[in-house]
């Protein structure tokens, strides 16, 4: 077959939070179907040292530096009715570096990672195009408003998103989706939801990499005197920046008064202002980024997700399943992943009295938990490898089969 573009809003490398590794691991399977030439956004240091390995792995690529102010990009959406989640990832520069590709290269497919960047796909392009929403970004932004946050505009960015979504469903001869329930989701909102052909590929998890036998746990949680429990991912993400505050304000008191000596510790990047003010408070810790976040789930009584708002599948709770942890989460942090309550892992509402007295009760039960952490890992390795996962991407990309041409 001919070459494939691959768009993604992230630069994919290094693979270090949930969005890149999807999309790094995608373009590690898209570069052994055929030559890809790689369009993308950076934003960080971090983010440009990790053009070098894409270099290494792309036939060409155009990393536009993302510098736009979130104001600018507001007043852009509002001059031009689109949502702010397209003008802030708009660039001429890459605009014109896709036609360019386009023209000068034997592109056949277009593969698009999130919803920002099917603006880029040319309104001529007569090759296939693959477009991987992960989740459905405009239910998102409703949920924001219904929380009662920046009710406006999210009421208007998930309107509009909601728009450019059906348009997407359209244009692509496959759009993919994380999870049954987001692909289900997708299809209900929109208005023909015949004419889009809906597939699911579900996220994947390296269980080499995050595996208990070959991590040493970190001794300032391994070490404490009471149970430790362990909350991670991108903590400027405001569903994860409002769940660690909920659980400090209100799990960690509950557990408290079962467990005294027990202790709640925030891992991940960015952590807000609201949050890094708890840190130190009550038995919180807010870690911001580490270089390596496995020991801490090595080191975990328990890893908590108690996510109220959530879209697709949560790699921080596959990756603590795959370190063997018993994981306590909610309903919403569990979407599109099959395990079983009580088998493989422990659901619970965001109810602090609830979900305390659950952690309480494993804590108590050693041998329950070691049981459940072992079957966590089982499922891991069972279910949600990469290459099971993405099996049934070369089929889509080249349009093989009806499967490929029908995806449901």
């Amino acid at each position: 077959m001919g070459d494939i573009l691959f768009l993604a809003h992230r630069v994919p490398f290094p693979p270090n939070r949930g969005d890149k590794i999807r999309s790094a691991n995608l373009l590690w399977k898209l570069a052994k179907i055929a030559p890809v030439h790689v369009g993308a956004f950076s934003e960080s240091e971090e983010d440009r040292d990790g053009i070098a390995e894409l270099e290494a792995l792309a036939k060409s690529h155009f990393i536009a530096k993302r510098s736009k102010p979130l104001i600018l990009a507001g007043v852009e959406a509002v001059l031009s009715g689109k949502p702010v989640s397209l003008t802030a990832f708009h660039s001429p520069k890459l605009e014109r570096w896709v036609r360019d590709t386009i023209s000068s290269q034997a592109i056949e497919t277009i593969v698009v990672f999130s919803g920002q960047m099917g603006q880029y796909i040319p309104t001529d392009f007569s090759g296939r195009v693959i477009v991987d929403l992960c989740d459905v970004d405009s239910a998102k932004f409703e949920s924001y408003a219904a929380s009662g946050q920046r009710v406006w505009l999210n009421e208007r960015e998930g309107r509009l998103l909601a728009l450019e979504e059906e348009r997407l469903a359209r244009r692509a001869d496959a759009t993919v989706l994380i999870s049954d329930n987001e692909a289900e989701l997708f299809r209900s909102r929109l208005q023909f939801p015949s004419m889009a052909r809906v597939k699911v590929i579900g996220n994947g998890i390296d269980a080499h990499a995050f595996d208990p036998a070959k991590v040493v746990p970190y001794q300032a949680l391994s070490g404490a005197e009471g149970p430790t429990f362990v909350f991670t991912g991108q903590m400027d993400y405001p569903p994860n920046e409002a769940a660690a505050l909920w659980a400090i304000a209100e799990f960690l008191p509950a557990i408290q008064q079962l467990q005294p000596m027990a202790q709640f510790h925030v891992v991940g990047r960015n952590p807000t202002k609201a949050l890094l003010a708890r840190d130190g408070v009550s038995g919180a810790k807010v870690w911001g980024e580490v270089p390596d976040v496995r020991p801490f789930l090595a080191a975990a009584t328990c890893v908590v997700a108690p996510l109220t708002i959530a879209r697709g599948v949560q790699n921080k709770v596959l990756e603590a399943m795959a370190m063997a942890r018993p994981v306590l989460l909610t309903p919403q942090a569990a979407t599109g992943i099959d395990a079983q309550d009580g088998r493989d892992w422990l659901v619970c509402e965001a109810n602090a009295a609830s979900m305390a007295a659950r952690a309480s009760r494993i804590i108590e039960t050693p041998a329950v938990a070691d049981k459940v952490g072992k079957a966590a890992r089982q499922f891991v390795l069972e279910n949600h490898s990469w290459d099971a996962m993405l099996s049934p991407l070369e089929a889509l990309v080249k349009g093989k089969g009806e499967e490929a041409r029908n995806a449901a």
